[in-house]
């Protein structure tokens, strides 16, 4: 048995904000209130305990990239994090187009602590010309589909594509940015982007994709995510499309609600990431789009990449992305609770139940007799990013020397302890 002592208990689905125990015995909740009992206890004492964090947009790498990161030290990463559940997307070499590439990942991964589950491509090798076997992969453990890092061009193929998946009641989440209308990856098109030297990516290439897509799920009744939203003009087309009953939802990054392209002056190709970094304007637009519920879930994106290959520079070709697991909670804690911007319940609604919700997961909420993945952390702790906060492969983060408030303490999957700081 595990008893955790004294915490405030925050749970989103049943909007439960209490300072309470919670007993813990095989893996699920067995009490909730006033306990005593002497078995193994956590003091969480002006902690704040909630559901185990849902990540629905994480890259491990696995197979085929596993110098950048693998399955094992993703988790690592996660549990670091808060994280009690990860889905993976399928950009890997070879890509998740499969039964037997997915069959491989998913027997491996039930060696893992915590909970990892698997996107698989829209389209043959992420080619955007012939649909994967859709029924299939679902049938095999697919949770969605997605050929994340790259658009789906043809509008006969997406919109077949969302046909299957509704069919299937199944999601897809779409990267959106349209090649035709960027001039280089990674950076926002502009001032910045000249200074470094670079063409840039506008944030017209999102929009134009983002709008159509939203159009064709309307049409289908496909459920889809636009991932990772960079564009304040996104956030207007996704709010307008899902009060058109549209079953659009929606997804934005630490990076991309806390940080604006500057950052790319003092961090270069560490701050590269698809869609980039863009504008102020962006930036509060985005953070409106949270308050109103026009984005329902903060996401990662971890993107790992190894030093030699960032080390090669905007100019000399460094890929896009960074990593962002074990900083996530503290990002959102510093740069939307502590402004004011979302309370820590709205705040874990998008971290927790909104992701499990979208993915149509028992998870993300506490209660009596459910499985007991839950993160305690301290939300006044103030701290500052070092390189031995990240526990994954890869170190490629523009966050190092970032004073952040919010730690986690302990990440509980299954009711096992599968991390605790410091030790």
């Amino acid at each position: 048995m595990l008893l955790i002592k004294n915490g405030r208990v925050i749970d989103p689905l049943s909007h439960l904000d209490q300072v309470m125990d919670l007993l813990i015995d095989e893996g699920k909740i067995i009490e909730m209130g006033h306990i005593e009992k002497d078995c193994e206890t956590i003091d969480a004492k002006d902690m704040i305990v909630a559901p185990g964090l849902i990540d629905n947009h994480v890259h491990f790498r696995d197979p085929g990239l596993t110098y950048k990161e693998d399955i094992y030290t993703g988790c690592n990463a996660a549990k670091a994090g808060g994280f009690t559940t990860v889905v993976t997307m399928a950009n890997t070499k070879p890509s998740v187009d499969c039964v037997e590439v997915l069959d491989e990942l998913m027997k491996r991964e039930k060696e893992l602590d915590i909970h990892v589950l698997n996107t698989a491509n829209v389209t043959l090798k992420m080619q955007g010309k012939e649909l994967v076997d859709m029924e299939a992969l679902k049938a095999h453990g697919a949770v969605g589909f997605t050929d994340d890092g790259i658009p789906i061009a043809d509008i006969n193929v997406m919109m077949e594509a969302m046909r299957c998946a509704k069919a299937l009641d199944c999601p897809i989440s779409l990267h959106e940015e349209d090649p035709a209308l960027i001039g280089s990856a990674g950076i926002n098109a502009g001032g910045i982007a000249r200074q470094v030297g670079v063409k840039g990516a506008s944030g017209l290439a999102e929009e134009v994709i983002t709008a159509r897509d939203c159009l064709l799920a309307k049409e289908t009744g496909c459920r889809i995510d636009i991932q990772h939203i960079s564009s304040g003009g996104t956030v207007d087309i996704v709010r307008f499309m899902k009060s058109q009953g549209a079953d659009v939802w929606s997804e934005v990054t630490p990076q991309h609600f806390g940080y604006t392209e500057d950052l790319v002056l003092s961090q270069g190709a560490l701050a590269k990431v698809n869609p980039p970094l863009r504008k102020e304007g962006d930036r509060l637009k985005i953070i409106e789009g949270l308050k109103d519920g026009t984005i329902d879930m903060i996401v990662t994106d971890h993107a790992p990449h190894s030093k030699e290959e960032k080390d090669k520079g905007i100019l000399g070709g460094a890929p896009s992305g960074m990593i962002g697991l074990e900083l996530s909670l503290a990002m959102g804690i510093t740069h939307l609770v502590e402004k004011g911007h979302l309370s820590y319940m709205e705040l874990l609604e998008k971290m927790t139940i909104n992701p499990a919700k979208y993915y149509k997961l028992d998870a993300g909420y506490i209660a009596k007799d459910h499985i007991a993945d839950i993160v305690i952390f301290d939300p006044k702790k103030q701290w500052v990013v070092t390189l031995d906060d990240f526990k994954g492969k890869s170190k490629n983060s523009p966050f190092v020397g970032e004073h952040l408030t919010g730690q986690v303490a302990y990440t509980i999957c299954n009711g096992k302890i599968v991390y605790k700081k410091g030790s």
